[in-house]
């Protein structure tokens, strides 16, 4: 049976601000599917953000574990990727998820994998998806070569990787800490959403199902 997949994530920490930018493209197979999907969320009232690219199912399951992990954790970014981790490699059950996740706060971006790794780069820039090293690539680039703010170096190097990777495409999402707002992108026209109306959405979602 197939899976839908989502794609291309990346996160950029510059002057301490963290954005994360995520594609809408979810394909089925070789099929697009959407083209409009959010992929990144607002978590623990705007102060940490996350972005996730595999298997949606999975990646949701994931993303719960963390957020949490996180509250359990009191917002401790580190600390409830360590635990997420930890429980996503030795669970029965979560060891066999095929996603994976690009969490970030005011300070840093994290790459959580089902291996068992916590990945603190060295240079703040951290991808993950078919097209993540095409948006790392340009995102290290244009934080180390331009005066672009995290937002812009993130959806810049989204549009990059979209015109490169097959499976990249459609809206693009930003969100930013500890600015907390969205914002969605096609055919270069832009739509700003707080980021309180996007939990209410995910939280609606939630109790429906």
């Amino acid at each position: 049976m197939m899976k839908m997949h989502g794609t291309t994530i990346v996160a950029v920490h510059k002057d301490g601000v963290s954005a994360i930018a995520g594609d809408g493209q979810v394909t089925l197979g070789d099929m697009i599917v959407k083209k409009g999907a959010v992929k990144v969320r607002s978590l623990q009232d705007g102060k940490v953000i996350a972005g996730y690219s595999g298997s949606v199912s999975d990646a949701f399951t994931l993303m719960e574990k963390f957020d949490g992990y996180l509250a359990n954790a009191k917002g401790q970014l580190v600390k409830a990727a360590v635990e997420t981790v930890k429980e996503w490699r030795t669970d029965r059950a979560l060891r066999n998820l095929e996603a994976m996740l690009v969490v970030a706060d005011h300070e840093q971006v994290l790459t959580l994998s089902g291996f068992g790794d916590v990945v603190a780069p060295d240079i703040q820039v951290a991808s993950v998806g078919s097209g993540g090293a095409y948006a790392e690539a340009a995102a290290r680039a244009l934080l180390q070569n331009t005066d672009l703010s995290a937002a812009e170096i993130v959806r810049k190097a989204l549009e990059i990787s979209s015109d490169i990777d097959i499976y990249s495409s459609g809206h693009i999402t930003v969100l930013t800490v500890p600015d907390q707002t969205v914002t969605a992108i096609e055919s270069g026209e832009s739509e700003v959403v707080e980021t309180k109306e996007l939990e209410d959405s995910n939280k609606a979602k939630k109790e429906s199902n």
